[in-house]
């Protein structure tokens, strides 16, 4: 096999190196949780790091490895997010002039976030892509050294180092899940636990929208693209760096859809409490689309980031309790009589529904004119409440149905 770009002695020494600058993140594990999957999982929370994720790993190492000259010089990145949150942290501690270029779209959090820990930010192009052509060529005029998000054996090393915490925490563990997007975080990984414990079986996990790495160890034509949850893991082509190592210790790259990486960042919330985003939620989304695979196996679960939009979780989060019937919006016909609307309401809330909204129809449905309609949107206990709640009304003589919003509420209904 050919020499690969990082090994563990390489991991080791970035341990030492940036110890003293990251969090040392715990792994917990959670009885309810492990229940859910149907395996024993461990979770490590790079949730936890200063920055949220656990790129700061790879980039303090890769910061610290900057000569005196090149401090001086400072250094660019570009980024979306995570990445672009570890190198201007550092930066700005270690005292590193640092410039992020960021896609225009960028999320105006996310910007806040950037430059509050001192790094310049610039806005150029659609895509992260267009971002760091720009940032190279920035880099190249003022002489400062570009830090890549994954392509650099120094970032590798550093993001590797998170194996070495997981598997002292947890030491007799089957396999690691591991989210990838362009390879860095399951390279440095992979190196640092198959040297520690070679019968170790290392899974990636990658978005369906974004199969780069599969793609490239399976030779197949690249089609990433189009929006997905796990956006930190939506990277086009994996690094020429990375690849080899993957294809050298990795056992199998999985892919996930997007209903699984939703249930996935719901799940971790609802149940350890654990604030993950699309990317860091995916080793569990794999479980849950592959279970059976997993069933009573001993697994560590790289929860690799938590930086999602707040407005982002809580659409996920009540998209949930739609899906669980914890939610429902009701069609209710009643006569366009004084006292009706009323009486519907107060029927919901005598069986215990609680009203979170509520709209009364008359001018804009296709209704007789003498009738009226209202979409309630009403709190449950589960869908034998919603169940019991429709017959009252309908008993009642208010005919009523579920209106379905979700998509796959429309699946269903259309199978």
């Amino acid at each position: 096999m050919a020499k690969l770009a990082v090994d563990s002695d390489d991991v080791a020494r970035a341990a030492g190196a940036i110890a003293a600058g990251i969090s040392r993140t715990p792994t917990v594990s959670h009885a309810a949780l492990s229940e859910a999957l149907g395996c024993e999982v461990h979770l490590k929370l790079e949730t936890l790091q200063r920055t949220g994720s656990f790129k700061a790993r790879g980039s303090l190492n890769r910061l610290l490895a900057l000569s005196p000259a090149e401090r001086k010089a400072g250094v660019l990145a570009a980024s979306a997010g995570n990445h672009a949150q570890g190198v201007a942290y550092h930066a700005g501690r270690l005292g590193i002039p640092a410039s992020i270029v960021m896609p225009e779209g960028t999320a105006f959090a996310k910007i806040r976030r950037t430059e509050a820990y001192g790094a310049e930010v610039i806005l150029f192009g659609e895509s992260v892509a267009d971002s760091a052509v720009r940032a190279a060529e920035i880099a190249a005029k003022r002489g400062a050294v570009m830090v890549h998000p994954y392509d650099d054996p120094l970032i590798i090393a550093g993001q590797g180092t998170l194996a070495l915490e997981l598997l002292e925490d947890a030491p007799d563990l089957d396999g690691l899940i591991v989210p990838v997007g362009g390879g860095g975080l399951i390279a440095g990984i992979a190196v640092a636990a198959k040297a520690q414990s070679p019968g170790i079986e290392v899974i990636g996990v990658e978005a369906e929208q974004y199969p780069s790495m599969y793609e490239a160890i399976h030779g197949l034509a690249p089609s990433s693209a189009g929006q997905t949850l796990a956006d930190g893991i939506a990277v086009k082509r994996p690094g020429a760096l990375t690849r080899p190592i993957v294809e050298a210790l990795v056992a199998d790259i999985l892919l996930v859809g997007e209903a699984e990486i939703e249930r996935a960042v719901d799940l971790l919330a609802t149940l350890p409490k654990v604030v993950a985003e699309g990317a860091g939620a995916v080793p569990v989304a794999a479980l849950l689309a592959q279970g059976a695979r997993f069933k009573g196996r001993r697994l560590g679960l790289v929860i690799s980031g938590g930086n999602i939009d707040r407005r982002l979780l809580a659409s996920v989060l009540m998209r949930a309790l739609v899906r669980e019937g914890q939610v429902v919006r009701l069609r209710i016909e009643i006569p366009d009589q004084p006292g009706r609307l009323s009486g519907a309401a107060g029927l919901i809330g005598r069986f215990g529904g609680n009203i979170i909204e509520i709209h009364h129809q008359r001018l804009f449905q296709d209704v007789p004119v003498k009738l009226a309609e209202l979409d309630v949107v009403v709190e449950t206990r589960d869908p034998g409440h919603v169940r019991e709640l429709i017959a009252a009304l309908e008993e009642a003589g208010y005919p009523t149905r579920r209106l379905r919003i979700t998509r796959e509420d429309e699946t269903a209904r259309e199978g």
